[in-house]
C-alpha cells in the first residue's frame, strides 16, 4: 500500500497575512490562486522583488503598521487608522507623533511592563512548587 501525500493549500489571504503583505497590494496571479506549503516556503526563502518591494514600502496590513508604530491593533483603530499604511505615512506619523499615538504608545509600554511582571510571578510561583513542601 503506497501513500501519497497531498499537497497543502492555502488561500491567498492566509498566505499574505503569513508573509506580512497587504493582499489587496499583490499581484493579481497572487490574489487570485491558492498557494501551496512549498510556494510560501519558496516565496519566504527568495522574496521575488514585488514582495521584496511590498515589505519595504508597503502598503502594510494593520498587524504589521501596529508594530511599526509600537502600537496594538485596537489603538490603531481608537486612533482612527483602519486602513493599510504605507511606510512613508508610517515614517510621517512617527514624525507628527499626535497625542493618540503618544497615548497609545504609552498604554502599550504598560502592557508591556505588566506582562513582564505576571511572568516573573508565575516562575517565582513554579520555583516554589518545584521545591515542593518543607518538613
Amino acid at each position: 500500500m503506497t501513500s501519497h501525500q497531498t499537497t497543502q493549500t492555502m488561500k491567498p489571504a492566509t498566505a499574505a497575512k503569513k508573509l506580512g503583505v497587504y493582499l489587496e497590494a499583490t499581484p493579481a496571479e497572487f490574489q487570485e490562486g491558492v498557494v501551496s506549503r512549498s510556494e510560501l516556503n519558496a516565496l519566504q526563502a527568495d522574496p521575488p522583488q514585488w514582495l521584496q518591494d511590498l515589505r519595504r514600502t508597503g502598503p502594510h496590513p494593520r498587524p504589521v503598521v501596529a508594530a511599526k508604530l509600537g502600537v496594538s491593533i485596537a489603538g490603531l483603530a481608537r486612533g482612527g487608522v483602519t486602513e493599510a499604511l504605507t511606510t512613508e505615512q508610517i515614517d510621517a506619523l512617527k514624525q507628527d507623533n499626535p497625542e493618540w499615538l503618544q497615548k497609545e504608545r504609552a498604554t502599550q509600554a504598560e502592557v508591556r511592563k505588566e506582562s513582564v511582571r505576571i511572568k516573573e510571578k508565575n516562575k517565582e510561583k513554579e520555583a516554589r512548587q518545584a521545591e515542593g513542601p518543607r518538613s
